[in-house]
């Protein structure tokens, strides 16, 4: 018997605390076959469904509409956003179109945000139902740091989430989903899901599953899924600075057709997890700190003491949506006369087309950084040597995938090496410095735009991370963002002294 499964995906991870708008460029959009063609290459979510989908001879696919954000960014544009919607569900038509279909799998990220629209997937899967109806079995694999809305819940028959962070599980996590879907399709499983609100926006080395205390929340999700009516289990973090009124943490449990076992395990994880709450926050430093420990670290460098020290700047890492164009840890180098070799990224579109003006070996004045967030950081100016060029285009080191930082140019002043690209770009391994002839071993420093990159990027070998109190849009110093949409009361910006979960259950 064949079964016609509909794939389609719109993903992205934004901060409403970004004062630049996302636009549809910010976007890799594939159609049709392009979907499949791509992502048969990649270890990411619909790579991990299409092998376990192809590993069955009597499922055929039916591609519709891919919409993955090459960089996470800014509050999505209205106007961007209702041409992304409007793709996207004419391509769950012209999928519908083309046959019956027997069900569905959604690849999406859960921390979206346009500027009317507060739960764009939570949307996307209410106007689906309208059109493929109630009954047609769907499936939705997730980041962890997605808002588990309860529009998501009501419109999918199953969600299934990351397990991992930092995310080194994206392919098993839509092989997963996929065979979920194939046991709903089949009706071997009726699921059926507790969600528990917990009142809590975390950050930190807690968070870490391998080490973390969140690993034991983890631990007894995946434990669930190996019980014989387990199917998908997980905790949902957020993401801290995508401000929308369900922001927050939530456990949650999926069983064939067990509500009271569903209610039970979703509890006993919002409870373990709460139990550790208020260690999972990150101990930063501040500027002035960082330049103190930097004045003692360059003297035991020049000593031979010291390898490589990892700056954290997680305040300004794009892959969580910040601008990119923070230029903080520079300017705070510069002033305290930090002479070692130090590598930075940093996204300023003037800059770069002034390095292209001018050529590879040329020296440039630059205005760096702000140019995008100039409320937070002021340019500064830099009397500076241009390098190296190059196109913007390249493979990520993690799992492959395409990303673009549009024309870049490397740039060297004083013992200072920026890589400056003409827009964000994920920053959670190095692959956007090596693809640009850096590699971060042969510096002294190194400014790390990510809150987690895989321990094999830096941790491993990095003598020291300082982990910096930077200003940007997406700081571990939740406190001072400025939340106004979110759910209140909330840890960290109120204590919660009694804390009462409560299970809301969903069935299809």
């Amino acid at each position: 018997m064949r079964r016609r499964v509909l794939i389609a995906e719109c993903k992205q991870e934004v901060s409403t605390f970004n004062p630049n708008l996302s636009r549809i460029g910010d976007f890799g959009v594939r159609r049709g076959n392009q979907i499949l063609d791509y992502h048969r290459t990649i270890r990411n979510e619909i790579g991990g469904a299409l092998s376990a989908l192809e590993s069955d001879p009597t499922i055929e696919l039916v591609p519709t509409y891919s919409a993955f954000f090459i960089t996470s960014g800014g509050t999505l544009a209205q106007s961007d956003w209702e041409i992304l919607s409007k793709d996207f569900l004419d391509g769950i038509c012209q999928g519908l179109a083309s046959g019956p279909i027997d069900g569905i799998y959604f690849c999406m990220h859960g921390a979206m945000c346009s500027e009317h629209e507060w739960d764009p997937e939570g949307y996307l899967l209410e106007q689906t139902r309208k059109i493929v109806g109630e009954r047609m079995p769907l499936v939705v694999s997730l980041d962890l740091h997605g808002i588990a809305t309860r529009k998501m819940f009501q419109h999918a028959d199953a969600i299934v989430a990351y397990h991992t962070y930092p995310h080194v599980d994206f392919y098993e996590t839509g092989a997963r989903a996929a065979r979920l879907l194939i046991d709903v399709i089949d009706r071997k499983v009726l699921p059926v899901t507790a969600r528990v609100f917990i009142p809590a926006l975390v950050r930190g080395d807690e968070l870490i599953t391998e080490t973390g205390l969140f690993g034991q929340c983890i631990e007894m999700a995946k434990q669930i899924e190996k019980e014989s009516s387990g199917l998908s289990a997980g905790v949902f973090i957020g993401n801290p600075f995508t401000d929308v009124p369900e922001l927050g943490s939530y456990s949650f449990v999926t069983t064939n057709d067990d509500p009271a076992f569903a209610s039970e395990r979703a509890m006993a994880i919002g409870m373990r997890f709460w139990e550790h709450h208020e260690r999972m926050q990150v101990p930063l430093i501040s500027l002035l700190e960082m330049q103190q420990r930097m004045s003692q670290i360059g003297k035991d460098q020049q000593r031979g003491l010291v390898g490589t020290v990892a700056l954290v700047d997680a305040a300004d890492a794009t892959s969580s949506g910040a601008s990119g164009d923070s230029n903080a840890i520079l300017k705070a180098l510069l002033e305290c006369g930090y002479t070692g070799r130090t590598l930075i990224p940093i996204v300023d579109r003037a800059a770069v087309e002034s390095a292209l003006a001018a050529g590879i070996g040329k020296e440039i004045t630059v205005a760096l950084g702000g140019t995008l967030d100039p409320t937070r950081f002021e340019p500064i100016e830099l009397r500076c040597r241009v390098r190296h060029l190059s196109d913007g285009a390249f493979r990520s080191e993690s799992f492959g995938e395409s990303w673009d930082s549009g024309p870049t140019a490397v740039l060297e002043s004083l013992s200072m090496t920026l890589v400056v690209g003409s827009r964000g770009v994920n920053l959670y391994d190095r692959s956007y410095f090596y693809a640009n002839g850096q590699n971060p071993k042969q510096f002294d420093a190194v400014v790390v735009k990510s809150p987690h990159c895989q321990h094999p990027m830096y941790a491993a070998w990095c003598s020291e991370m300082l982990l910096v109190d930077a200003p940007g849009s997406s700081s571990a110093n939740v406190r001072g963002l400025g939340h106004r949409r979110c759910q209140r009361p909330i840890f960290p910006m109120e204590p919660i002294k009694d804390y009462r979960p409560t299970v809301e259950i969903f069935r299809r």
